[in-house]
């Protein structure tokens, strides 16, 4: 028998950045997954995200509905405030306050989601999101939140 220690092996469940743990929230998240919203890029203080159109989305016609709009600006929010190397000591989160301004509507179309982070604070951050038609580019909302990490 070896005396030496033996390397405690990471586990894979556990993110080492908040970068990771974004890519492992978002895809299990039961309200993510309802809005069908897909982690396309995140990186240092931003993220990219995307909602493609669904009939179950709309609120008549082929219209998004508000609520979807609202739900993508959320998650928009979370994943910027994550966004990059830092991991806190708790891994919890809380969008504290949000504000949406709808600019346009958006009919049977797929949404990118860009969030930012612009200032990042010992455990808030401010976080601006716009909601851009993914073909068109037309900027369907924006919205601006802060979140609680940690």
């Amino acid at each position: 028998m070896s005396s030496e220690p033996i390397a405690a092996t990471p586990d894979p469940m556990v993110p080492t950045s908040g970068t990771e743990a974004m890519q492992l929230f978002l895809p299990n998240s039961p309200f993510v997954r309802h809005l069908g919203i897909e982690l396309i890029e995140i990186g240092d203080s931003h993220a990219r995200l995307r909602m493609p159109y669904r009939e179950e989305l709309v609120t008549i016609g082929t219209m998004v509905h508000g609520g979807a709009l609202a739900g993508c600006v959320d998650v928009g929010i979370m994943a910027a405030a994550w966004a990059g190397d830092r991991v806190p000591e708790k891994l919890r989160g809380v969008t504290v306050s949000m504000s949406i301004e709808f600019i346009d509507a958006a009919f049977e179309e797929d949404l990118d989601i860009v969030g930012t982070r612009l200032r990042r604070g010992k455990r808030l951050s401010s976080c601006s999101v716009d909601l851009v038609t993914t073909v068109g580019k037309r900027l369907v909302a924006r919205g601006m939140g802060t979140y609680q990490v940690g």
